[in-house]
Formats: C-alpha cells, sequence, structure tokens
C-alpha cells in the first residue's frame, strides 16, 4: 500500500484510551452484569437483562439469537448508540476504562476511531445525497487530521482493500448506483477508515444473496486478523459464526443463555435453545420439499417476562423447575463453556424425556436427533 506523505496509514489504530498498554493477556473489552431498559407506555422493555462477557484483542465473537433476542441492543450499549427513553446500568469497560454512561463528546473520540460499526442495512445507513467518497473521508479528517488530499488518498485505498473495482470512480457515485453487496463493502470502509481497535458488524450479510454473504464474511475476517482488530458479529444464523468467529453468546429474552469456544459449543450444545437453532438451519442433504424445521410459539414478552427459564414456555424438554426458577449460567465440563439450563442437552432427564417423545412420535421441532 502507497501512501501520500505525512498521511495516516489506514489501519492505524488511535490510541485514544492507552489500547497500546493493554497486555495481550487482558481482556479488551469486559462486560459485567449490563442492563439496558427502554421506558415505553406498556411499561420497562427489559432488551438487556443482565449480560456478562469478555473479549481479548484481536478475538472475534458471534452474538446469535433470533429477533427481539438484545443482539443489536446490546452493542449498541457498548458503543453507546442509545435512545433518551434507555436505562443502563452495570459496566462496560473497554481497555481498562469505563466508558458506560459517558457523555456524548467523549465517546464522539471513541466512534470510528476505537469503535466502529456495520449497520445491518446499508442503504439506509448510507447518505443517500452524499457521494461515497466524501461519506469516506469525512472521519478520515475528523479523527485523523487529514486534509482533502491524503484523506481521498486513503479513501481510495480502503476501497481497494475491501475489493471494489475502479476506486477512483467509485469515489464520485452515490449509494443508490451501487450493489447491495457494493454498498457493505462501502459500509465497511467507512467502519476501517480511522482502524479501530473493535468492530460491530450488525447482521452485516442481511438481504445478500449467498455468495455475496460468503466474500463479505471473509473479507471481515481477513481485515480482522491483517489489523489485530476485535469484531463482534451479530446474527440470527448459527451456520453464520461457525467458521468466522472464536467465540459465542447464544442470546435469548435478553439474556445469554450459552457462552463457549466456538468449537465447543458445535460439538456440545447445552442449552435446548441453541440446539433448536442449529438445528433450524436447512441441511444441503435433505431431500426436496422437506419441511422447514422453526421453533413453536415465540419469544417472551419483555414487559413482563415470565417467571423461571424464559425459554421454557417454548421447551418441549421443560419441567415444572424451568416454570419457576430462573437457572444460573453454569460451566460445563470444558473450561470456558457456560449455559443456563436445569436439564441440558446430554442429561439423563433431557434423554428421559426425549425416550417419551420419541415413544409418542412427538419429536419436538427444532430438537430433533438432539440426544
Amino acid at each position: 500500500m502507497t501512501l501520500p506523505p505525512d498521511s495516516t496509514p489506514a489501519g492505524r489504530v488511535v490510541e485514544h484510551l492507552g489500547v497500546s498498554r493493554t497486555h495481550p493477556d487482558e481482556p479488551l473489552l469486559v462486560v459485567d452484569d449490563l442492563k439496558t431498559h427502554f421506558k415505553t407506555d406498556r411499561g420497562l422493555v427489559r432488551a438487556v437483562d443482565g449480560v456478562s462477557l469478555s473479549m481479548r484483542r484481536g478475538e472475534s465473537l458471534g452474538v446469535v439469537g433470533e429477533s427481539g433476542s438484545g443482539k443489536t441492543v446490546l452493542s449498541r450499549s457498548i458503543m453507546g448508540l442509545l435512545p433518551s427513553t434507555a436505562v443502563t446500568s452495570g459496566s462496560v469497560r473497554f481497555a481498562g476504562q469505563e466508558v458506560l454512561g459517558l457523555p456524548d463528546k467523549q465517546m464522539r473520540h471513541l466512534w470510528g476511531a476505537e469503535m466502529s460499526m456495520v449497520f445491518q442495512n446499508p442503504l439506509n445507513s448510507l447518505n443517500p445525497v452524499m457521494k461515497i467518497g466524501k461519506q469516506i473521508m469525512e472521519p478520515l479528517k475528523l479523527h485523523l487530521d487529514m486534509d482533502r488530499k491524503n484523506a481521498r488518498a486513503t479513501a481510495v485505498q480502503l476501497l481497494r482493500d475491501v475489493r471494489i473495482p475502479e476506486a477512483e470512480r467509485r469515489l464520485e457515485q452515490y449509494p443508490h448506483e451501487l450493489s447491495g453487496g457494493m454498498r457493505q463493502r462501502v459500509m465497511i470502509a467507512i467502519a476501517l477508515a480511522c482502524g479501530p481497535t473493535i468492530l460491530f458488524a450488525d447482521e452485516p450479510t442481511t438481504a445478500l444473496d449467498v455468495t455475496v454473504q460468503a466474500q463479505i464474511l471473509d473479507l471481515i475476517g481477513e481485515q480482522r486478523r491483517d489489523r489485530n482488530m476485535s469484531v463482534i458479529l451479530v446474527t440470527h444464523d448459527l451456520g453464520v459464526v461457525a467458521g468466522h468467529t472464536d467465540q459465542v453468546a447464544v442470546m435469548y429474552g435478553g439474556k445469554v443463555v450459552e457462552r463457549a469456544p466456538t468449537k465447543t459449543l458445535f460439538a456440545n450444545m447445552k442449552m435446548p435453545y441453541t440446539k433448536a437453532l442449529m438445528q433450524s438451519i436447512p441441511k444441503l442433504s435433505d431431500p426436496s420439499h422437506t419441511r422447514l424445521s422453526s421453533i413453536p410459539g415465540r419469544p417472551p414478552d419483555l414487559v413482563h417476562p415470565p417467571t423461571g427459564c424464559r425459554f421454557a414456555a417454548r421447551c418441549a424438554y421443560a419441567r415444572d423447575k424451568c416454570r419457576v426458577a430462573e437457572p444460573p449460567l453454569e460451566q460445563a465440563d470444558q473450561p470456558d463453556h457456560f449455559y443456563a439450563c436445569w436439564f441440558p442437552v446430554g442429561s439423563p432427564e433431557f434423554q428421559e424425556r426425549d425416550s417419551e417423545l420419541a415413544r409418542i412420535g412427538e419429536i419436538p421441532v427444532g430438537i430433533e436427533g438432539a440426544s
């Protein structure tokens, strides 16, 4: 990559919070008992209700769950991108310093330079009346104090980094002139412009065809490795995180119900909800016209969440205890594997119930082959 004199390389980390002084073995991000509630006419919506997690520099974390599970609100809470109706508590420590509740004036020094987000819908996120070049150059001028010439040269290189052909010509185009995949690449270029330490990718492959989805995910992974950048990938699809993350946190009803290294999770899922998400992924080996698996019922009302396990009403393996007592996150046999279930997959109670269902011919939708 050839840069103009005195310019800042695209990808250089801007050390606002002493990230360079963070020891490699120390967590870059630590979230402790984070709660984000929203005031509404119906009452308080508990969108994120006591989430704890951590990650090191260069790691990737997948946050998985159905719509309404709290994934996006979690990432926006960490970044401080919440409306005035939000009420937060707990702790979010980034590079050793508390950032939860910081005023916008202080957070602006972090947005773009330390934390960036690739939003779900690039057509809505990009300014439709501003050329692509100006949208990429804006954060470079603001955070890195580049002049127009250097900012333009860096913007061209960023577009090349995300594999957009004819990069100089694209700077003069508007978002509507690009395809969906190209717009998402532009969003990634903007997010990477100031060399952030952590990137939040919120459903970055929504509405893209399968081939383009794979290209976008590979691109984010490549940039993560090249820049030693942490990535939090928010998605509803367990299949997406399988080959693109180091850790997985499964969310349901505003809570983390299972957390583990990616390989461990796929080899030994404990939470029936996690298993149901996995079984709902279509399989190429299934015959044509095979009915797709789905999880019956609906997610819980987070204004009036149910007592006990929030998945109990939809779980074929739930017992009386599940409906009256909320299970804590417990450690599994493997290190760093935690789950919240009284009768996890593979337990004697689970297998007993599985046998009962098999005898009466009621294999739960989404849990086939769970035992």
